[in-house]
C-alpha cells in the first residue's frame, strides 16, 4: 500500500494542496460532533472522505453514523482487531462489511474513503480500494441522509453512547447524493508517485446535507467551510484545533512503547499527555539522527519525573519491562529530573533548579553537535546555550561519564517516572500544544506553538522539519 503521510524524512517535496489544520477527538472527554439535516436527501448514494491519526488502538470507535432508533442505525467505525467496518441494521435486518486491512500505525494519517450507489459500496486507503471479508449488495436504505441525527466520532446508537474516535481528523467531506472514488479527494503526482497526498476538493457536488470541515476556526470547530449548516461540537474547545496534518506530521508519544512488567499508565489529548501508573515511559513517535530539535514538557504533577532523550533501548529495554532511573541508570538514556539533577549511566550530577508542577521544561537535542540543553519557564540550566553549537555550553552531556550521541544511532525524546506510586503527570509540546499557550513561539520556518522562544536554528519536531533538516 501506498505511504500517505509524509512521515519520511526523505521526504523532500512542498506538496501543491496544504491542510492547515486538524482536530483532536479525546475519547475520555466523550467529544464529538453532531448534526440533525432539516430534509432528506439520498439515503443510498453518498460518500464519506476524511484523513485520521489515531491515538489508541484495538478498541471499537465510530467515525460516523446516524439512528433513528436503537434498533435501525447506519455506522461506519475502526472494530476492536483495528479494521474498518461499513453496518446498517433494520430492526430485525443486519447487512454490512468488514475490511481485510488493519489500521495499526499511530503515527501516520491515513485518508479514508466510503462510498454507496445502491447495491455497490467501496472503501479506499490511501488512494488504494481495499478488499473486503464479505460484501453487501442490498439496496435497502440505511438512516445516512434522513432527517435523523447524524454523528461524527461517535456511536450513532441512541441506546449506547460509547465507542468515540481517539485520535485527530482532518478534511471530512460528507457528500449526499453522489459515490466519488478516493482519487476525487487525493491524488499522487510526477513528483511522489508512492506518496497519497490531499488534494482541493471543494468543487465537488455536495447535495443536499453534504459539509466540508477544514477545523480551521478554533472557535466553531464544527463550521461547515461548503457554507451549509454548522455541527454543534460537543466536549470539544479552542485547543483541539491542532496542527498536526497529513501535510505536516507532527511527533507525539508512542503509544506502542509500554512497560509491560509494571502498571505503564495512560496516554490522553492525542498522545499529548501521559499519566504514568508507576516506573513507566513515554516516548515520541520520530525519532532523529541529525538537525537540532526543540520541544516543551509541561509537568502537571512534577512527581518523580526524568524529562530526556535516548536511543531505541528505549522502547526494548521497556516493553522488556526495564524501568529506567529506577533500579539502573543506562548507558543508552539521559534524563533530567524534577529534583536538578542529571542522570546518566552510573552517573548522578546536579545540574539545574529543577522543577515544580506546571512549569514547562525546554528540551534543545543538538545532533549536529551531539548536545542536549534543558531550560525551566525559558531559563536555560546550568548557564546553558544551546546556539553554542561546537563550544557546547552547559551541554548537560557533560555531565555523563559518556556521550549517547557519540554513537550516531537515532534518538527519541521521552518522559519517564521511577515512583512506583505514578505520581508525575506531564504534557508534552512537540509544536502541537493541547494546553493554552499564553504568549506563542513558532521556530524559524514558521511551524509549532510553544511557550517559550525557540533557540535559533532549532525545529519542531514534524515532518517538514524533518524533510528539511533530519
Amino acid at each position: 500500500m501506498p505511504i500517505n503521510s509524509f512521515l519520511l524524512p526523505g521526504a523532500k517535496f512542498i506538496p501543491g494542496y496544504e491542510v492547515a489544520n486538524s482536530c483532536r477527538f479525546e475519547e475520555g472527554d466523550s467529544a464529538y460532533m453532531h448534526i440533525t439535516p432539516g430534509s432528506a436527501g439520498h439515503a443510498n448514494i453518498w460518500t464519506l472522505s476524511m484523513w485520521i491519526k489515531r491515538s489508541t488502538l484495538s478498541t471499537t470507535q465510530f467515525l460516523f453514523g446516524s439512528s433513528s432508533s436503537a434498533s435501525n442505525f447506519e455506522s461506519i467505525r475502526i472494530n476492536d482487531d483495528d479494521t474498518l467496518s461499513f453496518h446498517r441494521y433494520l430492526t430485525t435486518k443486519q447487512f454490512g462489511w468488514d475490511s481485510i486491512i488493519k489500521l495499526r500505525d499511530p503515527s501516520a494519517w491515513y485518508h479514508l474513503v466510503f462510498s454507496r450507489s445502491g447495491a455497490t459500496q467501496k472503501y479506499y486507503i490511501n488512494g488504494v480500494e481495499g478488499a473486503k471479508t464479505n460484501d453487501d449488495t442490498s439496496t435497502d436504505t440505511g438512516d445516512f441522509n434522513t432527517t435523523d441525527e447524524h454523528r461524527l466520532c461517535h456511536r450513532p446508537d441512541k441506546a449506547d453512547g460509547t465507542n468515540h474516535f481517539d485520535g485527530y481528523m482532518a478534511e471530512v467531506y460528507w457528500i449526499d447524493g453522489t459515490a466519488y472514488d478516493a482519487d476525487d479527494f487525493g491524488e499522487f503526482d510526477e513528483d511522489s508517485p508512492t506518496i497519497w497526498k490531499p488534494k482541493d476538493a471543494s468543487g465537488l457536488t455536495f447535495g443536499t446535507n453534504g459539509f466540508y470541515l477544514d477545523f480551521e476556526d478554533s472557535s466553531n470547530l464544527g463550521n461547515d467551510a461548503n457554507g451549509g449548516t454548522d455541527l454543534t461540537e460537543v466536549n470539544l474547545a479552542a485547543t483541539d484545533q491542532t496542527t498536526d496534518t497529513p501535510t505536516n506530521n507532527f511527533a507525539t508519544f508512542n503509544p506502542l512503547v509500554r512497560n509491560k512488567d509494571y502498571n505503564d499508565g495512560s496516554l490522553a489529548e492525542g498522545n499529548t499527555y501521559f499519566a504514568p501508573g508507576g516506573r513507566a515511559i513515554a516516548c515520541s513517535s520520530i525519532g532523529v539522527t541529525s538537525g537540532k530539535w526543540y520541544a516543551e514538557f509541561k509537568a502537571t504533577d512534577s512527581g518523580a519525573l526524568y524529562i530526556g532523550v535516548g536511543d531505541l533501548q528505549l522502547g526494548i529495554q521497556a516493553n522488556q519491562g526495564n524501568p529506567i532511573f529506577y533500579d539502573n541508570n543506562p548507558s543508552y538514556a539521559i534524563g533530567y529530573g524534577a529534583d536538578g539533577s542529571i542522570q546518566y549511566n552510573t552517573t548522578s550530577s546536579s545540574y539545574g533548579s529543577g522543577y515544580s508542577d506546571d512549569d514547562i521544561i525546554g528540551v534543545a537535542l543538538d545532533m549536529d553537535n551531539h548536545a542536549l540543553y534543558f531550560s525551566v519557564n525559558g531559563t536555560w540550566q546550568n548557564s546553558g546555550d544551546p546556539t553554542s553549537a561546537g563550544s557546547k555550553t552547559g551541554d548537560a552531556t557533560s555531565e555523563a561519564s559518556y556521550n549517547p550521541l557519540d554513537d550516531g544511532g537515532e534518538m527519541f525524546m521521552f518522559v519517564s517516572d521511577f515512583s512506583a506510586a505514578g505520581v508525575g503527570q506531564c504534557y508534552v509540546n512537540f509544536g502541537n500544544p493541547a494546553f493554552t499557550i499564553s504568549s506563542g513561539n513558532a521556530d524559524g520556518n514558521g511551524y509549532g506553538n510553544f511557550e517559550y522562544a525557540v533557540p535559533s536554528g532549532f525545529y519542531a519536531l514534524c515532518t517538514k522539519n524533518l524533510a528539511e533538516y533530519g
